[in-house]
């Protein structure tokens, strides 16, 4: 019935073994069980300096993921999103303040911002008004769901203090 040659059904048995392999890795599920064993919540201060709106924006994103993440794996995510440098620009309403190549992406990032803001285990958005200032924007401009605080190293330190661990993504 099949007048193929050996090479081909050595082929197809190898493309088929393969398909086994990724559906077996498929349904072991990833998790961090190991690493929240005896830990019940997540108390992390993100330094967020991006200052290209594409990375910006990923770095929100994989934030974002990871809070989700915890909550699947029944922790309670405890997030502050601290913004300084070069981040500054885009997290502001002065479009002359931001590139034009990241005007666009700006908007994005501005309605993720929003998004957190308002979601479980988000408890602050900051800015950091040195960086304000260093980065020639203003602090009026910043977008309404961030607080801005007097220095951003002071308020990361005082968060650690308080047992948030800190990542500097």
């Amino acid at each position: 019935m099949f007048s193929q040659s050996p090479r081909f059904y050595a082929w197809l048995l190898s493309l088929i073994a393969a398909a086994m392999l990724v559906h077996a890795g498929a349904a072991r599920a990833a998790d961090d069980k190991l690493a929240l064993t005896g830990v019940n919540e997540a108390k992390i201060a993100f330094d967020i300096k991006e200052g290209e709106g594409r990375a910006l924006l990923a770095r929100l994103d994989s934030i974002d993921e990871t809070r989700q993440s915890l909550i699947q794996q029944g922790m309670t995510p405890h997030f502050i999103l601290a913004f300084r440098g070069p981040a500054t620009r885009l997290v502001q309403t002065d479009p002359e303040k931001i590139k034009p190549e990241d005007r666009e992406t700006a908007q994005k990032v501005a309605a993720k911002i929003k998004e957190m803001s308002a979601a479980k285990g988000v408890d602050g958005l900051e800015q950091c008004s040195l960086a304000v200032r260093q980065q020639g924007t203003n602090a009026d401009k910043v977008l309404p769901q961030i607080r801005v605080v007097g220095n951003g190293f002071i308020s990361l330190m005082a968060y650690q203090s308080k047992g948030y661990a800190y990542i500097a993504p």
